[in-house]
């Protein structure tokens, strides 16, 4: 009969103790009874303390294998500095991991089914790739099987792909691995000018044994994408292209493109798709803008979506309100706008590497409530405001030239329009010229300097915010001569059809609208009674708008653009 006065201790520490003594009991080679041996070097330990922390010798200790009972052991397919530094893990629960030893002992892991020291060392290999080793290290994770290392060399090859080209494994690399990599939609470029250059080069590297993959490489090249300008000047000379007649073809596709518009929707395809990556985080900057009492200002701050706050940024040199602003080359370009007593000319660009704002060629023009997009190189100011009437002049900047030069001018005068840039194409949306305010839309061509119209907008809109996403454009809120709007509209350039999305959650006319990250964010505004600090993005997937942190230190009347971060 049992004792209901029983007791039971237990020494929670008893094993973290023994193990120390174990282990110093094996060094000085007592009480083992199995050596393993590798090439000319052997390693004593004990079956049962192998057998219980590593699977590969449970396995063969606990089953009638022959070596259950052999003495001594030989190791194959592992290096013995890699077997002696995992017995001692066997022992201690420590392996040192380094430069030097992780690729061994990655493979004496995955040997041995030490599956904690092998995502260690995946680990450690992650936190170090690098342009010039992340090919060799997703090749070696490949053949071992090391699927979340192939994953993150992955995504890194993607994220970094312009110096990945650089490298000489990326010379090296096997047909097959380039053209899988060249095909990909999340390759982060600034321009498809760089996935053409890097396919030039690995097939340069060797000409007599790869220019006959050229004409399958270039079909993941997406030549249409490419400015009729690179197409002409560098693609249509390249030696390479002009004596093959598959790629000549392509050339041709592509040009085709650009030539005839209206058959755009019949040349769809996944070389028209501009490519999108998803890890590349862009920073928001929400740039001059007003006070609640309605003065400009110089402030800028920029919101970071992985932290989910505003913080402040660098001013800009003078008051801004109703400022365009555009993205180019990863620098974000502040043109005319509002000072509080006149409309500017000036423009300056942040250069987020110095946090420095500098001055560069003034517009030929004033101009406040100005659209602003960044196409092929170049940026196009269309339309605004000069203080005595709305405009229909455009503007295009060089900036190879830094300088300013007058395009065709819109057919309508367009002031607050939303201005995009969109498969080539400039597009201007709605806006007012002072008495009527619009639903139409225009389309500049810059092959050649044409406006033409396209449909028109559901609603009539000025102040609007205007931004793309997924081979689509979106507006929303403005104002249509009587109502402040929180309606939002999208245009399929497929069914050449725009139709309503979910409306906003607030009204919003002086928006800003911009994409980051798969959604778009709507920024600050007026909702016909103050100006507006909330910020609210929209989800494709779902439909719906959601508020996100607010500004800190502006009320609406912002420029937006978005500066990615590598």
């Amino acid at each position: 009969m049992a004792s209901e006065d029983s007791y039971v201790f237990y020494q929670a520490d008893l094993p973290a103790l023994s193990f120390p003594v174990i282990e110093d009991i094996r060094r000085q080679g007592k009480l083992c009874d199995v050596t393993l041996k590798v090439d000319d070097q052997a390693f004593t330990g004990h079956r049962i303390i192998l057998a219980a922390t590593i699977p590969y010798f449970h396995a063969m200790f606990t089953h009638d294998m022959m070596e259950s009972k052999q003495k001594e052991i030989t190791i194959q397919g592992i290096e013995a500095s890699a077997l002696e530094a995992l017995i001692n893990f066997a022992y201690s629960g420590k392996v040192k991991i380094h430069t030097n030893n992780v690729q061994s002992l990655l493979v004496g892991a995955s040997f041995l089914q030490l599956g904690k020291v092998r995502e260690a060392c995946c680990e450690y290999l992650k936190k170090r790739l690098h342009p010039n080793n992340v090919l060799g290290v997703r090749s070696f994770a490949d053949t071992l099987g090391c699927a979340l290392l192939v994953e993150a060399s992955n995504r890194f090859i993607q994220k970094h792909f312009v110096e990945v080209c650089s490298s000489e494994e990326f010379m090296s690399l096997h047909f097959q691995d380039l053209y899988e990599i060249i095909g990909r939609d999340e390759l982060y470029v600034a321009s498809e000018e760089q996935v053409f250059e890097a396919v030039i080069s690995w097939v340069k590297k060797d000409v007599v044994s790869r220019q006959d993959n050229l004409p399958e490489l270039l079909t993941k090249v997406r030549m249409p994408l490419l400015t009729p300008y690179y197409l002409t000047d560098r693609v249509a000379t390249e030696e390479l292209i002009r004596t093959s007649h598959r790629c000549r073809d392509l050339l041709d596709e592509a040009k085709d493109y650009h030539l005839m518009p209206e058959r755009r929707p019949l040349l769809q395809s996944r070389r028209t798709r501009p490519r999108c990556c998803p890890d590349i985080i862009g920073l928001i900057y929400a740039v001059g803008g007003l006070t609640k009492a309605g003065d400009s200002l110089s402030t800028v701050e920029v919101y970071d979506p992985n932290i989910g706050r505003w913080q402040m940024a660098e001013a800009m040199t003078m008051l801004r309100s109703r400022v365009g602003v555009a993205v180019m080359h990863n620098k974000l370009y502040a043109i005319g706008g509002y000072n509080g007593s006149e409309r500017l000319s000036t423009v300056e660009v942040f250069n987020p590497d110095t946090k420095v704002w500098t001055k560069v060629a003034s517009m030929n023009c004033k101009r406040s409530a100005v659209g602003v997009a960044s196409l092929y190189n170049r940026l196009y100011v269309c339309g605004g405001y000069d203080g005595v009437s709305s405009l229909n002049t455009v503007e295009c900047y060089n900036i190879d030239k830094n300088e300013w030069t007058m395009v065709t001018s819109m057919s309508k005068h367009r002031g607050a329009a939303g201005v995009v840039a969109f498969e080539g194409h400039v597009y201007a949306l709605g806006g007012h010229d002072g008495l009527s305010i619009f639903d139409s839309v225009e389309r500049y061509d810059p092959q050649s300097g044409q406006w033409i119209l396209m449909p028109p907008m559901l609603t009539k809109r000025c102040r609007l915010g205007a931004a793309t996403m997924n081979g689509k454009i979106y507006v929303c809120g403005g104002y249509d001569g009587s109502t402040f709007l929180q309606t939002a509209e999208v245009y399929d350039v497929l069914t050449k059809q725009w139709s309503f999305i979910a409306s906003m959650n607030v009204k919003r006319s002086r928006v800003a609208l911009v994409t980051n990250c798969g959604k778009l964010y709507a920024v600050g505004g007026y909702d016909g009674e103050s100006n507006l600090s909330t910020v609210e993005a929209y989800n494709p997937e779902t439909n719906e708008w959601s508020f996100v942190a607010s500004m800190c230190a502006h009320e609406g009347g912002v420029g937006v653009g978005v500066i990615s971060v590598l």
